[in-house]
């Protein structure tokens, strides 16, 4: 077995796939009818759409692979795939030199027949693959790999769909459709693990002022500019995302409510020194609230964001106190 060598573009490629904010979704209607309708036009037992990770291969949808939700990239035939422009194509994998000792071709599945077609970024980086897997060898003639193609290209549609539907434009993070499904999931993760976890919600102070005194250019560029501190002093596990308006809330995985103040003292230090440096007319500032999620006091995610935005208002009401 060869472990597949990394692309040249690696970081990039990796950067531009943790963008997407896919890996680890729930499963989709509109992939999962991609993957079924493979396997049926193809006739082969397993079609899956895969990504490749850092160290693992994940797989978005999957169907004849059992409950499999990723392996370890090693093993991975599509690491091999996403090398190459073209289709890459194993009629038999007991005779092909990167295949043949590799545990899935001498254990289950005991692949033999592999076809994948690389899904790209819409800045061109090599994601993943859509592949066909058999159990048997087999041949796949040109117009078997055209069809491949085609039903690549409408993952790669639906993929940059998703992120349109789910990705707020002004400021590039989720939008409140993308933030409230990934925290969904997080939050089932959290239960499951019994991790903590904690919701911050952020409303930013004086927002109206910017737009009336300095125009609304002025306030969509503080909108950006919150997003990009947000972004750049939170963790990339974090869910971040923009909910309308001057409203802003993250998700903070694994973390306990006394670790979110840690990380909010270093985001309050990373808007003070943006301040500092006087690059705007205005000031950053904002009000934020914390609530640490608890299965029995949180039954849905709407419970947790209610307590947090009860946090933020406790907050802007101690900012007007007088002194």
């Amino acid at each position: 077995m060869r472990i597949a060598e990394l692309p040249a573009n690696e970081a990039a490629r990796i950067d531009a796939l943790h963008s997407l904010r896919i890996l680890d979704t729930p499963r989709e209607e509109r992939f999962d009818r991609l993957t079924r309708l493979a396997r049926r036009l193809f006739d082969v037992p397993m079609a899956v759409v895969t990504l490749i990770d850092v160290h693992r291969q994940w797989f978005k949808s999957c169907v004849g692979m059992g409950d499999a939700t990723e392996t370890s990239r090693d093993i991975s035939f599509c690491a091999h795939a996403i090398l190459h422009e073209d289709l890459t194509i194993v009629p038999d994998a007991r005779l092909d030199a990167r295949f043949a000792g590799n545990p899935q071709v001498t254990g289950e599945p005991f692949i033999r027949f592999y076809a994948g077609c690389p899904i790209r970024s819409e800045s061109g980086f090599m994601l993943g693959t859509l592949c066909l897997v058999d159990t048997v060898p087999r041949s796949f003639d040109a117009d078997e790999q055209c069809l491949l193609k085609d039903l690549a290209a409408m993952v790669e549609q639906e993929m940059a769909a998703v992120r349109l539907a789910s990705m707020d434009e002004l400021t590039g993070i989720s939008n409140r459709r993308g933030f409230e499904s990934l925290v969904r999931h997080a939050m089932a993760v959290s239960k499951r693990t019994g991790r903590p976890a904690c919701m911050l919600g952020f409303d930013l102070n004086h927002f109206k002022q910017i737009n009336d005194r300095f125009g609304h250019a002025a306030g969509d560029l503080a909108l950006r500019d919150f997003a990009g501190l947000l972004m750049s002093n939170l963790r990339e596990s974090d869910v971040i995302g923009r909910l309308g308006g001057d409203e802003f809330a993250a998700f903070l995985t694994n973390t306990a409510k006394a670790d979110a103040a840690i990380v909010l003292q270093h985001l309050q230090q990373a808007v003070a020194a943006f301040n500092q440096r006087g690059q705007r007319q205005y000031q950053l500032e904002y009000s934020v609230g914390v609530a640490q999620y608890d299965e029995a006091r949180h039954p849905d995610l709407a419970t947790l964001m209610g307590q947090a935005d009860e946090a933020i208002y406790e907050c802007k009401k101690a900012r007007s106190a007088p002194a």
